[in-house]
């Protein structure tokens, strides 16, 4: 979405509100925000295209294969053919207002997921209708049963070759239950897929060759078998939202029209029922009534949101009902990042009103600004509109100081709503720029990438001297670097991180220093004794000096050069931890003793008594946290002891997953985010903690000493 790529495509469209080409302002009660949810590949870009093309706003349907879809315009989303960013498209339909939000269906993207999530009323789930069930399926429908969403099933494809629909109807009502009801049944099957019947209203509709127009028909006889039990089962959906519809339905009454809908709205708000749809959206069959559906059965904003913040100055909490009369608030949900323009903030207003030259309070951040043009974003392009009021999905470019997460509201009525949940990184990897002298450039760059993608983290390791990227996934830093080079021109390579290794002793030793050189003039002298053992302080300094063989004003000095020494052991050069070291003798020469020679002479004294202690290897253990489906669990099992793992222990979840408890080294992780998936189709999810060191077993440890020394080598 960002300036420089939308100039390279072409030149820039910004139409105005209400132009030819524009866009109006509808009400609040006339929008619905719709996220598209899926599992990679089913369809839900293509869906997206559908609905622009039976709209009108585009002349024919883009194809991913292409790099042609409104939607997926970005660079990376061309080269790979998926999408990477959730896109916003608006569009006008029947006199209502539809934002859908196209989401990315591979999993290291899922920040983008819940960004929509975050401001969409509703879910539209996408099913292949020749793959069914697939982990993104089982994905998207728990993000809608968290979040408490109402959505939509979509099974999609249904002209494919191997289409299936009872087979997927099926795996649907078996795998989520009793909620999922079917509303509509094909009409014909693969080649011969040519519309739907209705079930709730009893009506087929036919698609023309062209798929461009749609008509009514008559439902076609022998299907009575089919439909008549799974209208039956919506008869008691309806029946059961409410009691005098139970009372009606015991008495053997029929429902009319009216009570049908007004039933089944019903259950599908409160996520009682999630209506199974079908349709083909290459073929654009079944997006007409998908639409008109979307409008009929899911809610606009006001009908579910009062949304509660606090009062940023008293921290009391604040309720804000949806409404246009209510004073200005609004939620940032999603950045894009572009080295020239700045920022665009997309943002939900979710009470009030904005219009353009407002001046505005970032209740997150305590900053102010006046607003500058509203627009509408659509894919690449931008439409300028005057306002937008509660409800409504927008954008505006040069925030600074503003981030996704944050609130913006009446300067006069503040407020601050809770920020996005974002989950933390789960695969890190080193990062260097291949050119010398671009350090600066590359960390600024990745600076302003972390403002754009939440779920992405950067950081210096100083003890390990490396800058570490955090992602979801090796595509998630692929794409990272890839936007690097394309955004902020660095080009940048990944490597394994460093082991934070430590070094400590196991025995106890003393050991002379002694440093001694007389060069004319005054020279240097220091001599100490010093004694070494374990100790449970990371270090811990004592001296036992009787009679004044080291005076008192060079004892600081010791303990100085035992910090310093501390630093860097002497197996690889790791810093040295749980020891206690006692000064308990030394001798000191009154012209030619200073600070400087103790310091020395504590230097010669650690290197031997070190040496002398049994010195040992430790490296950092992480507390590892898996939720696997229980089919999985061997495979999980297995691996984790060959990452020399100790499994802890194991708690069935709700879910019928299992929690797997466990303490592995971090050298054998670094990779378990790729490794995990690959094993689990991704359906598992992991979380770790650093829980302490530990020594390092001999066969590793000399490995690991000669590997170090070849490195400073």
């Amino acid at each position: 979405m960002h300036r420089r790529i939308l100039l390279t495509i072409g030149k820039l469209k910004k139409q105005k509100f209400e132009g030819e080409n524009g866009m109006n302002v509808y009400g609040t009660d006339k929008i619905r925000n719709i996220a598209l949810l899926g599992h990679g590949g089913s369809g839900k870009t293509t869906l997206t295209e559908a609905m622009l093309f039976t709209t009108g706003v585009i002349k024919r349907i883009g194809r991913i294969e292409d790099g042609s879809t409104v939607s997926d315009f970005d660079k990376e989303e061309k080269d790979r053919q998926i999408s990477i960013n959730t896109s916003l498209i608006p569009i006008e339909w029947k006199g209502h207002k539809l934002n859908v939000l196209d989401t990315p269906g591979y999993f290291d993207f899922v920040g983008e997921v819940k960004s929509a999530l975050a401001v969409a009323g509703g879910a539209v789930i996408l099913v292949d209708a020749s793959s069914g069930i697939e982990v993104g399926t089982e994905k998207a429908w728990k993000y809608i049963r968290e979040s408490k969403k109402p959505a939509f099933i979509f099974i999609n494809k249904m002209d494919k070759e191997n289409a299936n629909f009872d087979k997927v109807i099926n795996q649907l009502r078996e795998k989520f239950g009793k909620a999922v009801v079917p509303f509509e049944i094909p009409l014909g099957e693969k080649e011969d897929f040519k519309g739907l019947i209705n079930i709730v209203d009893m009506k087929a509709r036919q698609y023309d060759e062209n798929a461009i127009k749609c008509f009514d028909v008559n439902v076609p006889e022998g299907l009575e078998d089919k439909i008549q039990p799974l209208r039956e089962m919506l008869i008691e959906s309806v029946a059961e939202s409410d009691e005098a519809l139970l009372e009606k339905y015991f008495e053997g009454e029929e429902f009319t029209d009216e009570e049908i809908h007004r039933g089944l709205r019903t259950g599908v708000l409160n996520g009682d029922l999630i209506p199974i749809l079908c349709g083909s959206a290459v073929k654009n069959i079944g997006v007409q009534t998908l639409m008109d559906m979307i409008w009929d059965y899911l809610p606009s904003p006001n009908e579910v949101e009062v949304n509660t913040g606090i009062d940023p100055s008293t921290g009391e909490t604040i309720e804000r009902k949806l409404d246009i009369s209510e004073p200005f608030s609004a939620l940032v949900f999603k950045t894009i990042a572009d080295p020239y323009v700045g920022k665009i903030s997309l943002f939900k207003v979710l009470s009030g009103e904005i219009h353009k030259d407002d001046e505005v309070l970032n209740a997150t951040q305590d900053t102010r600004f006046k607003m500058g043009n509203i627009f509408i974003l659509r894919g690449k392009e931008q439409i300028e509109v005057n306002k937008l009021v509660a409800g409504d999905i927008g954008a505006v470019a040069k925030l600074n100081n503003t981030y996704t997460g944050d609130t913006l509201c009446s300067k006069d009525s503040p407020i601050k709503y809770p920020g996005i949940e974002f989950p933390e990184p789960l695969l890190y990897l080193a990062v260097e720029p291949k050119s010398q002298g671009d350090e600066d450039k590359m960390s600024s760059g990745l600076h302003r990438l972390t403002e754009e993608d939440p779920t992405f983290k950067v950081f210096y390791n100083k003890e390990t001297k490396q800058t570490l990227l955090g992602g979801q996934g090796d595509m998630h830093l692929s794409v990272i670097i890839n936007k690097l080079k394309d955004k902020f021109g660095v080009e940048v390579e990944l490597k394994d991180p460093k082991v934070p290794y430590r070094e400590t002793i196991k025995g106890r030793a003393e050991a002379e220093g002694k440093h001694k050189k007389q060069t004319g003039g005054h020279g240097q002298y220091g001599h100490v004794f010093i004694r070494f053992e374990p100790s449970q302080e990371e270090f811990e300094f004592n001296e036992e000096i009787f009679g004044g063989a080291v005076p008192k004003q060079y004892i600081p000095a010791v303990e100085k050069g035992l910090k310093e020494c501390i630093e860097s052991g002497v197996l690889a050069g790791y810093p040295v931890v749980n020891i206690k070291a006692t000064l308990y003798d030394g001798s000191y020469h009154t012209v030619d003793s200073s600070e400087m020679a103790f310091k020395m002479a504590t230097a010669i004294a650690f290197k031997k008594g070190i040496k002398a202690a049994n010195p040992v290897l430790l490296e950092p253990i992480m507390r590892v946290e898996v939720l696997v489906p229980e089919e999985y669990m061997g495979d999980i099992m297995g691996d984790l002891n060959k990452r020399r793992g100790r499994i802890l222990g194991m708690e069935p979840q709700k879910d019928g997953t299992q929690l797997v408890i466990a303490e592995v080294p971090q050298a054998e992780m670094f990779k378990y985010a790729i490794d995990l998936k690959s094993m689990t189709q991704a359906r598992a999810s992991f979380k770790m903690e650093f829980a302490r060191y530990e020594e390092v077993p001999p066969h590793l440890s000399e490995k690991i000493i000669e590997e170090a020394k070849a490195s400073q080598e």
